[in-house]
Parts: structure tokens; sequence; C-alpha cells
């Protein structure tokens, strides 16, 4: 049986750089023997520029593109809606700008399917990684969030922010449908609670260059990230944590 593997790229007003994303991807896999299925799903989460035209000719272009459309917005419920949606035996997306390069992906799908890890991210903060034009406060902001989440929770990952992620089907049928997170911190989240219950990660370093053109607030961001630090460790994961382990004993 062919695995499939879904890539879900969420956008929000993206018309200028969606097209060229999805022909970089296609054209990335039609140069390479793979031994999976790949398939292209647009998630569009409360553009009113043409991002959904241009998606809608998309899928009309290529067999593997297929798109859905929300109408509030958040990259969480984004990926909710997309990876719930999916039937592929692994899930991953990536953000519309390529900032990681995409030569990582194929280790993504090879962490999950060959070597037995549920979640596999790239890392900005390997010692192997290459990052490039990034700002000295985003790298800054980066590393003291980074610090501060391994902290509260004893993590054995280190860059939790990386738009470039892939999980086990298990991980979409046991913890997605227990992130309460719908915006940023959803990636957080995600391993937090895979690891802590039991979720084997595997992090790979990456190439990546910022996006000057990023529709990131830091600062929103961070003060998101902050409550949703708290909330977690101070209700939300030991609840989870319970219920999964009451559903393995079922």
């Amino acid at each position: 049986m062919t695995l499939s593997v879904d890539i879900v790229i969420p956008v929000l007003n993206e018309e200028d750089a969606l097209a060229q994303c999805i022909r970089n991807i296609n054209n990335f896999f039609s140069s390479r023997s793979n031994t999976y299925k790949i398939n292209i799903l647009i998630a569009d989460n409360g553009s009113h520029d043409s991002t959904l035209d241009i998606a809608i000719k998309l899928s009309e272009q290529y067999p593997n593109v297929t798109y859905i459309h929300l109408t509030q917005r958040g990259r969480g419920r984004a990926l909710k809606a997309a990876w719930t949606k999916s039937e592929a035996h692994i899930v991953s997306y990536m953000d519309v700008d390529l900032s990681t390069d995409l030569q990582a992906l194929p280790k993504l799908v090879d962490a999950i399917s060959l070597e037995g890890y549920e979640v596999a991210v790239g890392s900005r903060l390997m010692k192997d990684s290459i990052v490039v034009n990034r700002s000295p406060k985003r790298e800054f902001l980066s590393r003291s969030y980074s610090l501060l989440f391994r902290i509260l929770f004893f993590t054995g990952f280190k860059d939790a922010q990386c738009g470039f992620k892939a999980i086990s089907r298990k991980v979409v049928n046991d913890i997605i449908p227990h992130i309460q997170d719908n915006g940023w911190f959803f990636d957080t989240e995600l391993l937090i609670l895979s690891e802590k219950n039991g979720y084997k990660i595997k992090e790979i370093p990456v190439t990546w260059t910022d996006d000057p053109d990023t529709r990131v607030k830091i600062f929103k961001t961070a003060y998101e990230d902050l409550k949703g630090l708290l909330r977690l460790r101070l209700w939300d994961l030991r609840k989870v944590t319970r219920i999964l382990s009451s559903k393995l004993k079922e």
C-alpha cells in the first residue's frame, strides 16, 4: 500500500504567494523518486482578497491539489479542520512563503514512516540548522520562548513554532481534538500535549530563510503564547493527560 502524505498550506490573504508555493512543491516532488503519494490541501482561513479564487483555480489545474475555506481566521483552526478532514497516513503543514527548505520534508516523513516517531518538526535552533536573514530581535524572542517552555514543561524539543511539521494519523485522532488554541500557540500546544502523552517527537535541522513580508505580529503573538503556556501549566495539561490515560486503559 502506497503511503499517503497530505501537505496543508494555511493561508490568509496570500494571493501573491500561493500559486508559486504550489508550483514549487509540485516541482520538487516531480523531480524525485517518491515512495509515497503527495496531496496538497490549501486551507484558506478568512481571506478577503483573491486567495480563495486562486485556490479554486489551482485545484482545477493540479489533480493533487484541493482546498477548504473557513470564514474564521486562525492558523490553528485551519490546521485542525484540514488535518481532521484528511484521510492520509501522515499529515503535515508548511508556511506559504516556504521559508523552510523543502529538502527537509522527506526527512519529516521518513521519521514517522520509517523511524517510529509520531511527530516530526523542523527546528531552527539545532546546531546544524542554517538561518538566513533573521533579525536579532526575532532570534532573541525565539530563543527566550524556547527556554521558557522548556523550563515550564521540561520538554525535549527546542523549536515549537517553526512552520514545518508532520504528524501521524494516531496523533491526529488522539491529540488534535484536545487542542484548545486556534491561533499561533496551536503548534506549541500540539507538541507539549504529544510529548507529555508519550508520543515520540523528532526535531530535524532545517535551512530557514526569514520572510521580510511576514504577517506575524511579534508582541501580540508573544502575549498569546504566554497565556497559552500558563493555561497548559495550570489546567489543561493534567486534564488531557488524564483523559488519554483513561482511554488507553479501556
